[in-house]
C-alpha cells in the first residue's frame, strides 16, 4: 500500500468515526516535513481519543505504526506522525485559531473518498529495458571506433620506427 492509500484509508476510518471537515492535502515534493496531511475535526475530548484510537488500532492491523505523537494530554489538539503524513485531530475552536488549512493551502486537497488508481508498473520496467539494450549497442560501437583508433596510432607510429632506422 502506497502513502496516498494510506493517508485516504485513514480519512476513511477517521469519516466512520464521525469526524468532520475532514481534509487530506497532497505536499509530496513540496514540503520536507511529511508527503500528506490528514486534518479533521473533533466535537469533543472523548471524540478525539475515539477518533485517534481507531485511526491507529485499524492501521496497526495493517502494519503501520506512529512514530511519533503529540497532545496525549490535550482537550483540543493531538497529532500522530505515520512518517510519511501526519494525522491532526483538532476541535473546532483549535482548528480556528491554528489555521492548518491556510498554512498548508500551497498543496492539493485530494478526494479521500475516491478510490486511488494505481499506476502500471509493468510498462515502465519495460521502458528502463529498452534504453538499456540501447546503451549497450552504443557502448559497443564506440568501443569498436576506440579499437580502430588504437590500432591506426601503433601503424603509424611503426612506420615511423621504421623510417627512421633506414635512414641510419
Amino acid at each position: 500500500m502506497n502513502t496516498k492509500e494510506l493517508v485516504c484509508l485513514a480519512a476513511r476510518i477517521a469519516d466512520d468515526k464521525k469526524a468532520e471537515n475532514i481534509k487530506v492535502i497532497d505536499l509530496n515534493g513540496l514540503s520536507s516535513l511529511c508527503d500528506y496531511i490528514l486534518i479533521m475535526t473533533a466535537t469533543s475530548k472523548p471524540h478525539l481519543e475515539a477518533v485517534e484510537e481507531e485511526i491507529s488500532k485499524k492501521l496497526k492491523e495493517l502494519g503501520y505504526y506512529k512514530t511519533n505523537r503529540d497532545g496525549a494530554d490535550s482537550l483540543q489538539w493531538r497529532v500522530s506522525d505515520y512518517g510519511s503524513f501526519l494525522a491532526h485531530i483538532m476541535t473546532q475552536e483549535a482548528r480556528d485559531f491554528y489555521a492548518l488549512d491556510k498554512i498548508f493551502s500551497f498543496g492539493t486537497e485530494i478526494d479521500f473518498s475516491k478510490p486511488v488508481k494505481k499506476t502500471p508498473v509493468k510498462k515502465a520496467v519495460k521502458k528502463v529495458a529498452k534504453k538499456t539494450t540501447t546503451k549497450k549497442a552504443t557502448s559497443k560501437k564506440t568501443t569498436k571506433k576506440v579499437a580502430k583508433k588504437k590500432s591506426s596510432i601503433k601503424k603509424t607510429t611503426s612506420r615511423k620506427s621504421t623510417r627512421t632506422t633506414k635512414k641510419k
